[in-house]
């Protein structure tokens, strides 16, 4: 999360009547940044990741574990660390962080008063070496965090926690639910940063949908689980607000565990990694040949099967989130006729990519979202300005959304050298990819940011899957990947990684073949590039060519496993796996032996997990209440489950599992099921 803007927000009644102006003005902008960056060059690839915590308090006596609203003490804390000071501090929004001595980390605000972000003090390098910094990194991350919170505070790395929103005092501080801002009936309005722009969002998107968000996770339905299953969490005497008639209209469904709150999603934590490529062109390419991998990416990161104390039927985080900060109203979901509005729109702002912008030959028109949405007439401005029709569209559709957090200040005048209007709309697209232009007011390149993972519980495990992603970005630039398949079958997986073990248990469209349709060098010898290349095979780059055929038959459904590691047909052909490939990379750039088994170490538990000899967290968090000596059976997870729960999350970030420790099956072991 960037430095947060200070000024007068509108609410959506006066944001409205000004949604168009910004927009405007976010067009002129972007053009003004397209004029002056359209050819600017990097020398190499730089990328950085950004760690999201929750802080958690342990009370020992009572068994109790709770999440700490004291992000704003933290983070001054830090500031004011006068050994940090004198480092060159590290939280840019309480003062100035200097660059000049020791790169510390950097610590900023989520939009929970429960959470922490942390990234890197500088940019990763593509060196190698810089890739093995990247864990040590994100455990001094960690110290530093939990060396300036209460002793018996601890910042974890759980996407969500067990019992957010439930009926007892599972914060600290506690607040009653039910405020003016989110008007949920689980969360009190305190629990989100107080910074202006947070409420504001969290309001204006009710507002402007007419209803709270709506929020139905299916139930994991156990031995002893009631069926159906009726939220016994939900009031539906509550008669506070007028949004309150929603759950008497339905909005809690059967077997499904109900949320009514923007935090039950953006309370959320994820891991997120920002390429910045070396020119526009080298982005554009990684943003589309990185699409396909994000549900791949999602379901072997699966770490979230509890939401407000229930045991959910789904692995991961994405479809809540989607739905927590969805604000299209009853026309644009197709509930109504159009009247008031302009389109219907299929996705949520939180959403699977619905573009591709590469001017790559091997991109076919067959592969784009037949349902996409564009605002024609910015389209042609973008058009005018000199962008080309696949960036102009891409534009185009997510400027079809509204701004929902305006400050009346940043409407007194325009001003091209700044970017503020556009990253109003940028910024609230929240697509599993982001293409991101430079900034206004440094030198920063064109970026790319990989969005769809799930924190991890460890920094072992995050860093892993931090280097694969990176270290995929050099193989796909290095053999001239193509991993294109229509958009609608991206965002059919993206809906397939939700099912519970779909690590394992599920498959996936994926592209067959690799490789351009021509001939490619493979270990000295010239062969056809028809998927079968080995691990010690090393395409060359050449010329891409236009696919042909029909474009069915150049995907086919997957297991992860099959897409990780590859996979062997009877003929001989198969996809090669993208370890495979990944150790072909590195044979090709002669990496010094002591590098390439510190590399092979992460790249053993991406192979792992994806074969099922490693569980997901997800899995093994599902496992641990399932026979924890309290559970009954009913998908409950109480406060003691919760607590003991939480206690494993600290030892496991501590230990990862050695010496037969708890969590081990995320580490080591045969192949469970």
């Amino acid at each position: 999360m960037g430095l947060l803007a200070v000024g007068t927000p509108l609410g959506w009644g006066e944001a409205k009547v000004k949604a168009d102006q910004v927009r405007q003005w976010g067009i002129k902008q972007l053009l003004a940044i397209w004029q002056r960056a359209k050819g600017k060059e990097r020398d190499a690839l730089l990328w950085g990741d950004e760690i999201e915590y929750l802080v958690v308090a342990l009370d020992e006596k009572r068994n109790k574990v709770q999440l700490s609203l004291r992000q704003a003490d933290i983070l001054e804390t830090l500031a004011k660390d006068e050994k940090l000071k004198q480092q060159g501090g590290c939280v840019p929004e309480l003062q100035m962080v200097s660059k000049a001595r020791e790169t510390l980390p950097v610590f900023h605000p989520e939009f929970g008063r429960f959470m922490l972000e942390a990234t890197p003090g500088r940019p990763w390098g593509i060196g190698f070496k810089d890739m093995l910094d990247v864990e040590p990194n994100m455990k001094w991350r960690r110290a530093i965090a939990k060396d300036h919170m209460y002793p018996n505070e601890y910042p974890i790395t759980l996407t969500t926690f067990p019992r957010l929103g439930t009926r007892d005092d599972y914060i600290c501080p506690f607040f009653p639910p039910s405020g003016e801002k989110l008007r949920s009936q689980f969360l009190p309005d305190e629990i989100a940063n107080p910074h202006i722009r947070f409420p504001t969002l969290a309001a204006n998107i009710r507002e402007r949908r007419g209803r709270k968000v709506e929020i139905n996770v299916p139930i994991f339905k156990d031995d002893n689980t009631w069926i159906p299953f009726k939220d016994p969490t939900v009031d539906y005497d509550l008669h506070k607000w007028p949004e309150d008639d929603d759950v008497r209209n339905g909005a809690a469904k059967d077997d499904h565990i109900y949320m009514d709150a923007m935090a039950f999603g953006m309370g959320s934590c994820c891991l997120q990694i920002t390429f910045q490529a070396k020119n526009i062109t080298e982005g554009r390419r990684l943003y589309d040949q990185l699409s396909p991998l994000g549900p791949i990416m999602l379901a072997l990161t699966a770490a979230t099967p509890i939401y407000k104390g229930f045991l959910a039927d789904t692995d991961v985080r994405w479809n809540q989130i989607s739905r927590a900060v969805d604000d299209r109203t009853a026309e644009e979901l197709g509930e109504k006729s159009l009247k008031d509005n302009r389109w219907q729109i299929p996705k949520s702002r939180y959403a699977s990519n619905s573009t591709y912008i590469s001017q790559d030959p091997r991109l076919r028109k067959e592969y784009m979202d037949p349902n996409l949405i564009v605002d024609e007439d910015i389209k042609q401005d973008l058009m005018d300005g000199g962008m080309d029709d696949l960036l102009a569209t891409h534009f185009a559709h997510l400027f079809i959304r509204d701004p929902i957090v305006i400050f009346a200040e940043d409407l007194e005048s325009l001003d091209l050298s700044k970017t503020d209007h556009f990253e109003n709309l940028q910024s609230t697209n929240w697509q599993h990819m982001r293409f991101k232009p430079p900034p206004a007011d440094n030198d920063i390149g064109w970026r790319v940011e990989f969005r769809p993972m799930e924190i991890q519980i460890t920094d072992f495990e995050n860093a892993a899957f931090s280097i694969f992603i990176v270290l995929i970005t050099r193989v796909i630039i290095s053999f001239d990947l193509n991993f294109y398949i229509p958009i609608a079958r991206t965002t059919e997986n993206m809906e397939t990684a939700h099912a519970r073990d779909a690590v394992l248990e599920q498959k996936f469209y994926f592209r067959k073949d690799p490789f351009s349709s021509r001939q490619a060098k493979v270990s000295g010898t010239s062969v056809s590039t028809s998927g079968t290349t080995t691990p010690s095979g090393i395409p060359t780059p050449s010329r891409s060519s236009t696919p042909v055929g029909p474009v069915e038959d150049e995907y086919a459904l997957m297991s992860i496993n099959e897409v990780i590691n590859g996979q062997t047909n009877a003929d001989g052909s198969g996809f090669p796996g993208l370890i495979p490939l990944v150790e072909s990379y590195l044979s090709s750039v002669n990496v010094d032996v002591e590098t390439r088994c510190d590399l092979a170490r992460y790249l053993d538990l991406i192979r792992k997990r994806a074969s099922g000899q490693l569980w997901t967290g997800a899995k093994w968090i599902r496992q641990f209440v399932r026979t924890h000596e309290g559970y009954k059976g009913d998908s409950v997870v109480s406060e003691q489950v919760c607590y003991d729960l939480v206690k494993a999350v600290e030892e496991i970030t501590r230990l990862e599992g050695k010496q037969g420790g708890v969590g081990k099956e995320m580490f080591k072991g045969e192949r469970l099921r």
